[in-house]
């Protein structure tokens, strides 16, 4: 699987590097920058892509514009954000489209490379993966839309939302996977996700949450 990541620390960009090549990926590319990123990605055609927010010059948010940019000339190209910061305004547009395929993970919040490696093969593969620090700052300034879900109901869409599987909710939860099951029905059937959208009701139920 190919990999093209843009991030401007020359120590944690080799780090991500080793990281990658021993798991596996190819990385085709490493930039500095927002343009750079979004030349390689058109050069390389990577299979997923792993991006800082700030980068040169300005070190505001360049690199998720960046991101923006490739996800549009390429729709539903997974994005893993990897960074200290939570720009809430285009991390919300980076999930509207409704596609998957999107990570935001906070740099200080991972403490397991297992867990980057799990999040990132997640977001490649269409899923989400979003640290539970984003969550909480995405949802903090608006109304609550999802006023008929149960607090268990809560509960597993939080953990949807975080990318865990069924099993992974029900271990966490201490609950049958049964019982996960029929909480995710019900969310479904309470945000009129109909059952012809099997392919993306889960995504669409997480972006519901996140209100985008």
């Amino acid at each position: 699987m190919r990999v093209v990541i843009a991030e401007d620390n020359v120590v944690l960009a080799e780090g991500l590097n080793l990281l990658l090549m021993s798991a596996g990926y190819e990385v085709a590319a490493i930039t500095a920058d927002g343009p750079a990123f979004v030349a390689a990605v058109a050069r390389h055609q990577p299979d997923v892509v792993v991006v800082d927010v700030r980068l040169p010059p300005s070190f505001r948010d360049e690199g998720i514009h960046a991101a923006l940019e490739v996800r549009r000339s390429r729709p539903g190209l997974p994005v893993l954000v990897f960074s200290q910061y939570v720009e809430q305004v285009y991390a919300r547009e980076l999930l509207a489209d409704g596609r998957g395929g999107v990570g935001y993970l906070l740099k200080d919040r991972v403490s397991r490379l297992e867990e980057f490696l799990e999040a990132l093969r997640r977001v490649a593969h269409g899923g989400t993966a979003l640290d539970a620090e984003v969550i909480s700052q995405l949802l903090a300034r608006r109304a609550d839309p999802l006023a008929d879900l149960t607090p268990r109901e809560r509960e597993v869409l939080t953990l949807m939302a975080q990318g865990l599987a069924n099993t992974d909710i029900a271990d966490r939860l201490v609950v049958t996977e049964r019982a996960v099951h029929k909480h995710i029905g019900n969310i479904f059937l309470k945000l009129d996700l109909a059952p012809t959208d099997s392919g993306h009701r889960r995504v669409r139920a997480v972006l519901t949450y996140l209100g985008v």
